[in-house]
């Protein structure tokens, strides 16, 4: 590692009953990858948005390449080199590569844009950054993961210094994660420092140098990472230890009754012949690879995407299972099955509206009178989960948009229980989720299991899969490779079933 290149020192921002950011330190030297770490809302991305541009500290101090620095907007950050990879991409997919790389900055022949060197300029990018992508390829054609190396492209195209990688991997496959890293170390042999915020300690243990840690707005220290274990910085995150443990044995009664049963489910070449049941009170895993078919199923039992055949039961009043048609989110809504996507911002909650509103959207017609609705009812309801489920927020008038990750994912789950639904769909619960609030989501689950709810969750973290699950449902290729109880499951296990089809 080189000298420092930044260093934030003292920075504090507060919001309106809100102080974000409390006498905030940390550094990054050339050649290094620091990672920035700690809890949703523990104000992490306030002190990158501080650093870049997008909010102005309220005090302290930004000395950048020797020099003190506030930068006023994210194109002065960029200018100066200091630029952010953001989880979500900001890529416009009817353009081409070379144009989303260089948008805003169109290299011109006298007064029009110049696209013989837009596209050269770009396969220098890539050929520097060792990346095999074509750069007329419009951008909705191309994987997640090669969307996330144009980002990369972008961001060195600025003659960046300084990357901020923000949950780069989040919807990464582990070979692009891999490739991923290549380029990260690439960057720190040329001199670069990296900012790399993430969740998850494996990779944080693969790829950093060091770990700065914030809890609750504050600077609580920095470690060495190769000195470090992963309990130890999870402890500086939360406060206290969280165990991780894989579930030993089924929590289900062995004569718990069917609430669900799926038969030969077919939609689309992800969801061929699927069938499985779902007892009362049981979490069932879904696992298996990106691409695998999980999400895909949901989706058609849901009613979300269109389904080929198929026959779905559904345990009635009566205590017996009934086939019912599903159509729509509509119908899956009336035979009392909840969705939680995977992708909650866009599926999941209106980031714009308030916890309140977001907590009856699934429920209005019981909160309003002809075009009246109930506020008193309605303010009521929502604060009873805010309380149940422990999300932090100022009150429920809060727009979702400002809650953190898991606190979104809990005013989701809100909605789902305001709606009473007996049958729960978590689909990457945790995704972009800290430790901390991961283990609220935990036992928010475990409790709703207990309760007789019936869970199936989708995962993509084979120690989320072996802590939760009653039964495992191991998916590849779009069939079901294996049906494990838990007490039989192992990580080798279940890769086994996710790597090999079956006829």
């Amino acid at each position: 590692m080189g000298e420092v290149i930044l260093t934030m020192k003292d920075i504090d921002k507060s919001f309106p009953g809100v102080h974000a950011l409390d006498h905030v330190n940390f550094e990054v030297k050339r050649g290094e990858v620091h990672a920035l770490m700690g809890e949703n809302g523990a104000g992490k991305s306030t002190l990158m948005k501080v650093l870049t541009g997008i909010y102005q500290k309220d005090s302290g101090s930004i000395t950048y390449k020797g020099q003190e620095t506030e930068f006023h907007n994210t194109k002065e950050a960029q200018d100066a080199g200091v630029v952010i990879v953001h989880q979500e991409l900001n890529m416009v997919g009817d353009l081409t590569v070379a144009q989303n790389i260089f948008i805003g900055r169109e290299p011109k022949k006298g007064f029009t844009i110049d696209d013989k060197k837009m596209v050269e300029d770009s396969k220098k990018l890539f050929k520097e950054l060792n990346i095999e992508i074509n750069p007329k390829e419009k951008m909705n054609n191309l994987t997640v993961g090669k969307q996330q190396m144009c980002e990369i492209a972008k961001a060195i195209s600025h003659k960046a210094e300084v990357i901020i990688f923000d949950e780069p991997s989040a919807a990464l496959t582990e070979k692009e994660i891999a490739d991923l890293f290549e380029i990260i170390r690439d960057l720190r042999k040329k001199g670069l420092g990296i900012v790399y915020i993430s969740h998850r300690m494996d990779e944080i243990k693969t790829i950093t140098d060091r770990v700065t840690v914030m809890r609750d707005g504050g600077y609580v220290g920095t470690l060495i990472t190769a000195d470090s274990t992963k309990e130890d910085i999870i402890n500086m995150m939360v406060g206290r230890v969280i165990y991780e443990d894989p579930k030993e044995h089924s929590m289900v009664a062995p004569d718990a009754p069917v609430v669900l049963k799926v038969e030969n489910l077919n939609a689309g070449k992800m969801v061929q012949n699927v069938s499985f049941e779902l007892r009362k009170g049981e979490i069932l895993g879904f696992s298996g690879l990106m691409g695998a078919g999980r999400t895909e199923t949901a989706r058609a039992l849901f009613g979300a995407d269109p389904k080929q055949s198929g026959k779905i039961s559904i345990m009635g009043k009566d205590g017996k299972l009934h086939e019912v048609t599903i159509n729509t989110p509509q119908d899956a809504v009336k035979y009392g099955i909840g969705y939680l996507s995977e992708d909650r911002r866009r599926y999941g909650c209106v980031v714009q509206k308030s916890v309140t509103e977001n907590t009856t959207l699934a429920t209005m017609e019981e909160f309003t009178s002809g075009i009246f609705i109930n506020k008193s009812k309605e303010k009521e309801v929502s604060e009873r989960y805010v309380k149940e489920l422990a999300t932090k927020t100022p009150n429920c008038e809060q727009l979702v948009v400002n809650l953190s990750g898991g606190n979104q994912q809990k005013v989701v789950i809100a909605k789902w229980l305001t709606r009473d639904s007996e049958i729960l769909i978590f689909d990457e619960p945790t995704r972009g989720i800290d430790v901390g609030a991961k283990n609220e989501i935990y036992k928010l689950m475990n409790r709703l299991a207990a309760e007789g709810k019936s869970i199936i969750m989708i995962s993509s973290e084979m120690t989320e899969v072996l802590r939760m699950s009653d039964r495992i449902i191991v998916m590849c290729e779009g069939k079901i490779t294996g049906n494990i109880d838990i007490s039989e499951a192992t990580q080798e296990h279940i890769m086994n079933k996710a790597t090999r089809n079956i006829d």
